[in-house]
């Protein structure tokens, strides 16, 4: 069994079945967390996708439950165990907050995405230049290496536009607002502010005072 969407949404997944099945049985997250020798924090961890799961954990919570169906029970625990891979992302732990981890992957998984930036082109847009211009001017204290490492994980992110299927990206910003403030040293920064677009993802709209973006279907 393979579900698609990435780590993150296969814990999420995982834990909303979970709750599902414990509501269902009118039992508290406190009881479930006694029958598995956990904390009820640690099952609303667990229902909400937070923590990655135990073998151990899941089949007693099944047990706990009433689930009596064979193939349904072992079609959880190997949701459970594929939600337990590390994405991609978790290689760059050193340079990513905990909570931008699970944004990364609920955007590896999303069909639409919207944005609305009042300053910058969003980061599935950026090129490199722009992305290290970015970073830089948000970072200044920082080494080189992690300004590389920042930018390299902002361009893999834009993997997702080249898929065969690729989630649609809608969203706009300020006139004005779209270049890093040392725009001039970067190449790939024109005259206008804007970057140059990667394939044909971004439209700008000449009219008005809003910049829609658009991923366009090919």
């Amino acid at each position: 069994m393979t579900t698609p969407g990435g780590p993150t949404v296969r814990r999420i997944l995982v834990g909303a079945q979970l709750r599902r099945l414990r509501e269902s049985r009118n039992l508290t997250r406190e009881a479930a967390g006694y029958r598995i020798r956990a904390s009820e924090s640690k099952i609303s961890r667990l229902e909400l996708g937070r923590v990655g799961f135990k073998d151990r954990d899941i089949a007693d919570l099944l047990e706990y439950y009433g689930v009596e169906d064979a193939a349904q029970r072992e079609a959880l625990v190997a949701l459970a165990r594929e939600a337990n891979h590390p994405g991609w992302w978790h290689s760059y732990d050193d340079v990513l907050p905990n909570w931008f981890e699970t944004f990364v992957g609920l955007e590896e998984a999303a069909s639409l995405i919207r944005s609305y930036e009042i300053q910058l082109l969003p980061g599935l847009l950026q090129t490199e230049a722009y992305a290290r211009a970015v970073v830089s001017a948000g970072a200044p204290n920082a080494a080189v290496a992690e300004v590389e490492r920042r930018v390299n994980f902002r361009i893999k992110r834009q993997s997702i536009l080249r898929r065969e299927s690729p989630p649609a990206l809608l969203g706009g910003g300020r006139r004005g607002c779209a270049a890093p403030a040392d725009r001039g040293r970067q190449g790939d920064a024109r005259a206008g502010g804007a970057p140059a677009r990667p394939d044909d993802a971004a439209e700008r709209d000449a009219a008005g005072d809003a910049v829609p973006v658009r991923r366009a279907r090919r």
